[in-house]
């Protein structure tokens, strides 16, 4: 693998019981990563920022690359956006106790917000609201400064982007949206229906073995808490939320997933598993269990997944350091894992 240096930054992380401070890393380039920039699908400045490019991606789901992409797509955004760790596997302390009841508490700097904020724009442009959306928050940007964060939660966007930008490009495979329900309820049509076309289809937890590349949902309105309370809804609105499964860490008996506007920024939440005979890790307990395990219809890949990626590979061969948190909670890859 060719050698790269990852530029670094800074951003805010946290680690189960506090707050650090992590580098944040510019993408790869193309030849190591073929990933289009979110920020290039919008041209303007934050104020008058427009939708430049909607397409997307076309993999078949037979496609052996499919699961990889990805990982590789959200394992790179999120070190774009600082590394952040969200542990789940250990009760936080009583101050971030306190922060986590705040309403939309940040990670991010105020230098923070405005670096990210193009990229931000760049995952709403693939969803059918996201030219008004991106309009709106021009508006805010023109009243109250360059450092206003998103209005509107993107964390449904930012799945979107990843499916497009991975080669899930068709309606009919995922539909696209600001709200994950809509794409939640397609899964579940898909089990119902046999639906041929759809990429993922709707499992409850501990149904069927997870695989990176499969998404994880919770419920917060409603908490759901099964497959079949949301079916009896099926077609309603609820706030939910999605995160992609980057590698299943059976030795530490956790989950790492990888979501959108977590702390208002895209990190990795290390999340408390069980392993059941058959099935392998299902995540279990946790302050927002999930509820619905979405899988892709595409052939499973190795649970190191994420130690794969061009991206960890990248930061291991780079030279650089290793961001602290990354070492603390044992997400970088082994050098056994490195293909220096």
């Amino acid at each position: 693998m060719t050698r790269l240096t990852l530029t670094l930054g800074v951003a805010a992380t946290v680690i189960g019981v506090g707050l650090a401070q992590a580098p944040a890393v510019g993408r790869l380039p193309l030849d190591a990563l073929n990933v289009m920039p979110p920020s290039d699908r919008v041209t303007g400045t934050l104020g008058s920022l427009d939708v430049q490019e909607r397409s997307c991606r076309r993999l078949n789901l037979a496609d052996e690359r499919l699961r990889q992409r990805i990982v590789d797509v959200v394992v790179q955004e999120w070190s774009f956006f600082g590394f952040t760790v969200v542990d789940y596997t250990r009760p936080p302390s009583t101050s971030q106790t306190v922060r986590r009841g705040r309403r939309r508490w940040s990670l991010l700097t105020p230098a923070d917000v405005t670096r990210v904020a193009d990229s931000i724009a760049g995952y709403w442009t693939v969803t059918p609201e996201g030219a008004w959306i991106i309009q709106h928050q021009n508006d805010r940007w023109n009243s109250s400064g360059a450092d206003t964060r998103w209005r509107a939660p993107w964390s449904a966007a930012f799945v979107s982007w990843v499916m497009c930008e991975s080669g899930l490009g068709q309606a009919a495979q995922f539909r696209r949206a600001v709200a994950h329900h809509a794409y939640i309820d397609q899964a579940i049509r898909a089990r119902d229906t046999g639906a041929p076309s759809a990429a993922f289809t709707a499992y409850d937890i501990g149904e069927t073995a997870i695989s990176p590349g499969d998404l994880l949902c919770s419920g917060r309105r409603p908490a759901y808490r099964s497959l079949a309370e949301r079916r009896r809804q099926l077609g309603e609105g609820a706030r939910t939320h999605c995160d992609v499964v980057v590698a299943l860490d059976v030795a530490r008996s956790r989950i790492l997933a990888i979501g959108g506007n977590v702390r208002a920024t895209v990190g990795l939440k290390l999340l408390p598993a069980a392993s059941d005979d058959g099935v392998g890790l299902r995540p279990e307990g946790g302050t927002r269990p999930p509820f619905v395990h979405l899988r892709l219809r595409a052939a499973p890949i190795a649970a190191d997944a994420f130690d794969d990626s061009p991206t960890m590979q990248a930061l291991v061969c780079g030279g650089g350091a290793v961001p602290a948190q990354l070492a603390r909670t044992d997400v970088t890859p082994s050098a056994a894992t490195a293909r220096c």
